[in-house]
């Protein structure tokens, strides 16, 4: 019989002891058929129960079977969608979504997926948000490659050592191009006439330093 269960019995006017009461969230249909025998073997021989009530017992025994059944096989469902779940979510993993919020500049937030979870039954994204797209550029020499720059257009060599000079920026990442040429100022702040800086034509996305975590469900838009 199932552990923990409380009994309160009562004596009756015939001193027999009767249970009066029994409580127990766990009780099994095997519990409750333990519990008829023993009501069978207890009853008054004159007023045995009746058939009705016996067939009642049974049907509540049946129905308390069907219903612990029922719910393993929902369980088992539940186990298996939200593995489903997760499985699916898993393909946007390192692809762009928007929340459908709106950003300061006006513009839809957007992020990099960096990872999924299932959080209590509902599935997750941790991501990155974009802050801006970084005009990359480069130097005529070409075995340099992409050149970085910092939020101050300071200007980095392909080693990661700062070269003194820095690009004129009109915005976060959008270097200030004149007369065709990116503008570039020297140590001084003074105009370099003469240098061998070109946009590369690409793009590279500027991420927060912090994850933020979206419902998969709040997800507007995977690109």
């Amino acid at each position: 019989m199932a552990d923990g269960i409380q009994i309160n019995s009562s004596v009756g006017v015939d001193g027999n002891s009767y249970t009066s009461a029994i409580s127990n969230d766990q009780l099994s249909s095997d519990d409750f058929l333990k519990l008829m025998i023993q009501e069978l073997k207890l009853q008054d021989p004159t007023k045995p129960v009746d058939s009705a009530s016996m067939l009642s017992t049974q049907m509540q025994m049946s129905s308390i079977s069907t219903n612990q059944e029922m719910m393993k096989v929902m369980q088992s469902m539940q186990t298996s969608f939200n593995q489903s779940s997760l499985s699916n979510a898993s393909s946007v993993i390192g692809k762009n979504i928007e929340d459908g919020n709106i950003g300061e500049d006006g513009v839809s937030k957007a992020y990099t997926v960096r990872s999924v979870e299932n959080i209590d039954g509902e599935i997750q994204v941790k991501a990155q948000q974009i802050l801006y797209l970084e005009d990359r550029i480069s130097a005529n020499d070409s075995s340099n490659g992409f050149l970085d720059y910092n939020i101050n257009g300071e200007i980095f060599d392909s080693s990661g050592n700062k070269t003194g000079q820095k690009v004129v920026l009109t915005g976060p990442g959008q270097p200030l191009v004149s007369d065709g040429k990116l503008t570039i100022l020297d140590a001084n702040n003074e105009k370099v006439s003469n240098h061998g800086y070109t946009l590369a034509n690409s793009t590279v996305p500027v991420y927060s330093d912090k994850l933020t975590t979206i419902p998969f469900s709040s997800v507007t838009k995977i690109f």
